[in-house]
């Protein structure tokens, strides 16, 4: 266990803190619990980079963190109306699909590298953007309406970085003979 790893393990436990402070609508401690997710998502990469930390369970327990974060917190903003049902349904499917290919990948045996994109690490950030920028707005009764180009913007990268990770599972499945 190292420093990255450990703070991905965090990021997972502050799901279940986040969804409580959202629920009983503690918009703002549900900001700061956002933001510390957000900085240790930052912190674990930069860690296993910088101080040569990289650890192969590292590179599964990273997105799963993320995944699990982003997935849980679009679901209950969506519930709670902070973000439209079909950001939501735009964010979920992306990652089922991605999960899926790799799934098949994997029990197909083919040779998978799990490497994020340049795409999907600028689609992870607008993510975290929309789900921050929501929150922010809710808890300043700010007009929510405002944030629909934020919307676009992140259900356009989502796509595209769905697409682009779709177009690399069908490359590594055609270059096998």
């Amino acid at each position: 266990m190292n420093i990255p790893n450990f703070l991905s393990l965090v990021r997972i436990l502050f799901i279940p803190l986040l969804v409580i402070f959202l629920i009983y609508e503690h918009y703002g401690l549900s900001l700061i619990t956002l933001s510390l997710s957000a900085i240790s998502d930052a912190l674990d990469g930069f860690i296993a980079r910088f101080f040569h930390q990289k650890t192969s369970i590292g590179a599964y327990l990273d997105p799963i963190a993320d995944k699990l974060l982003l997935v849980t917190s679009y679901v209950t903003l969506s519930i709670l109306n902070i973000i439209p049902n079909w950001l939501t349904i735009i964010v979920i499917s992306r990652d089922v699909i991605i999960s899926l290919g790799v799934l098949i990948l994997l029990i197909n045996s083919y040779p998978l590298e799990i490497k994020p994109s340049w795409i999907s690490k600028l689609t992870t950030l607008f993510q975290f953007l929309t789900l921050f920028l929501g929150l922010f707005y809710n808890y300043y009764t700010l007009n929510i309406d405002n944030l629909q180009i934020m919307f676009a913007l992140t259900a356009l990268f989502t796509i595209a970085s769905g697409l682009h990770y779709l177009y690399r599972g069908i490359k590594i499945i055609n270059s096998m003979p």
